[in-house]
């Protein structure tokens, strides 16, 4: 709104400077970049993103197995972070030696992290594999990746924001210096006949 007013207050005014005109436009263009092409490009990132993250869920849901595996005997040691990527803040597990079979019939043995907080000796629990049967992460969800990618929208759409807002303030910036510079040319040439008789002044 200060923008269009900008240009209606200008429009017919005596006083008018070339930059003030300038500045005015400059504004506008920048509401109207802002509101149109940054949710544009927001749209744009988040479709191409979420295609890309959609189609890795079908590739990881292909890739990747749930088997059954028979704990051993637990490790001694800290269980691993869960992927912040696929886990939620309740998934917690326990390092222990176990034996499963993999998805193309071969026996595996070997430490794991089992979705269990007090594992024993025969305890079943569920495990990712591919399909050699090496233990991986459990696979992405979609609503992960959903998530991911309206989050890569928004903010495309604020990177586009703020880059057009950093243009326009680059540009009143050297506005605002050519007008100083004119002042400084206007003053050198009134000032050494500034207040002296006969000089209008």
């Amino acid at each position: 709104m200060r923008a269009i007013s900008g240009l209606w207050r200008w429009r017919n005014n005596p006083l008018r400077r070339t930059t003030d005109l300038v500045e005015s436009w400059v504004a506008l263009v920048t509401l109207l970049l802002t509101l149109v092409a940054a949710p544009v490009v927001g749209s744009v990132v988040g479709s191409v993103a979420q295609d890309a993250l959609q189609q890795s869920v079908r590739d990881q849901r292909q890739a990747r197995h749930l088997v059954t595996a028979t704990v051993v005997r637990k490790l001694d040691q800290v269980a691993l972070e869960p992927d912040p990527e696929t886990s939620s803040g309740r998934d917690v597990g326990s390092r222990v030696v176990a034996d499963w079979t993999a998805p193309d019939g071969t026996r595996q043995h070997g430490p794991v992290t089992a979705s269990l907080k007090s594992p024993q000796p025969g305890d079943h629990f569920p495990l990712w594999t591919d399909r050699h049967g090496r233990p991986v992460t459990r696979p992405l969800d979609s609503t992960t990746a959903t998530t991911h990618a309206v989050l890569a929208g928004f903010g495309a759409a604020m990177l586009t924001a703020g880059l057009v807002e950093g243009i326009r303030r680059l540009i009143v910036w050297h506005l605002v210096r050519r007008r100083y510079a004119r002042w400084d040319q206007a003053w050198d040439r009134a000032g050494p006949d500034w207040g002296r008789t006969g000089t209008g002044s």
